[in-house]
């Protein structure tokens, strides 16, 4: 039977944790408005992660990498479509383009930036399948959960007061209105002028995050080191300010959390 529940009640983190503490073999399924994800673990190590419709395939993850170039990623889409994950990795190394060890550090690293992604997920729900199979055709690895864990709790405290600072995305940018400011003199990273090249009351800051392609934690980074700078404001799309807007995620007793938090370890070591 698997363990269902609220995203709201348990973060990614949290559930790291459990998984880890409880050194549980399955399958974690995700559901986020508009995405879905899945993490497989063995013995309480990370071993796969995909999140939604993403092409997840060795070739695809390797391109990411820069282990192939776009011809050699083009060629094996077209010649080695049929090939599992697996066949491929092993025809690569047998022919002498890659090393284990380059494969399996590009796993590692885009299962890892799949994981940090979710960090974000406040919104959801997840079920945890002790039962559930670990994808055969896939190449797994085995990396231990502690600095993703470590990693993921500064990134929520992180989250959680650019939540508080910029609760939606679906609001707008405006340029502060600044006598003898010229912001060619400011001193932006690459980032925030990709940003700010798109700084348009009519554009929202989601479409400027799809446009810039940036995930929501790295855009709402962007907007508040902008909005630091004074550099620019919150307005609705068309160009009316707002107010100020509260956290999007209660906060929670301690008592109570630490309450759920004990339970949900008790169910999943009982799994």
């Amino acid at each position: 039977m698997a363990l269902k529940g609220n995203l709201r009640d348990f973060s990614i983190t949290q559930l790291l944790n459990l998984v880890n503490l409880a050194h549980k073999t399955g399958l974690l399924n995700l559901e986020a408005p508009g995405d879905t994800a899945q993490v497989s673990f063995r013995e309480g190590k990370l071993a796969y992660a995909r999140v939604g419709a993403e092409d997840n395939s060795l070739a695809a993850i390797l391109h990411r990498a820069h282990k192939i170039s776009n011809a050699q990623h083009k060629l094996l889409k077209d010649r080695a479509a049929n090939m599992s994950d697996k066949e491929l990795g092993l025809l690569l190394i047998n022919a002498g383009y890659l090393t284990q060890a380059d494969v399996l550090e590009s796993l590692q690293q885009y299962f890892v930036d799949v994981v940090r992604r979710l960090f974000t997920w406040g919104e959801g729900f997840f079920s945890f399948e002790a039962d559930g199979r670990l994808p055969e055709d896939r190449i797994l690895v085995r990396m231990d959960l502690e600095n993703l864990i470590i990693e993921g709790s500064r990134q929520l405290r992180e989250w959680e007061v650019l939540q508080e600072e910029i609760p939606s995305l679906d609001m707008a940018l405006k340029f502060t209105e600044r006598p003898g400011t010229n912001i060619r003199n400011v001193n932006l990273s690459v980032e925030e002028w990709r940003v700010v090249s798109y700084v348009n009351p009519k554009n929202t800051i989601r479409q400027i995050a799809h446009a810039t392609k940036m995930n929501d934690l790295e855009i709402r980074r962007v907007v508040y080191s902008l909005l630091q700078a004074g550099l620019v404001d919150i307005v609705r799309p068309g160009g009316a300010p707002i107010g100020a807007s509260g956290r999007m995620f209660p906060t929670k007793d301690q008592q109570e959390q630490k309450s759920l938090v004990n339970r949900l370890i008790t169910r999943i070591r009982s799994l």
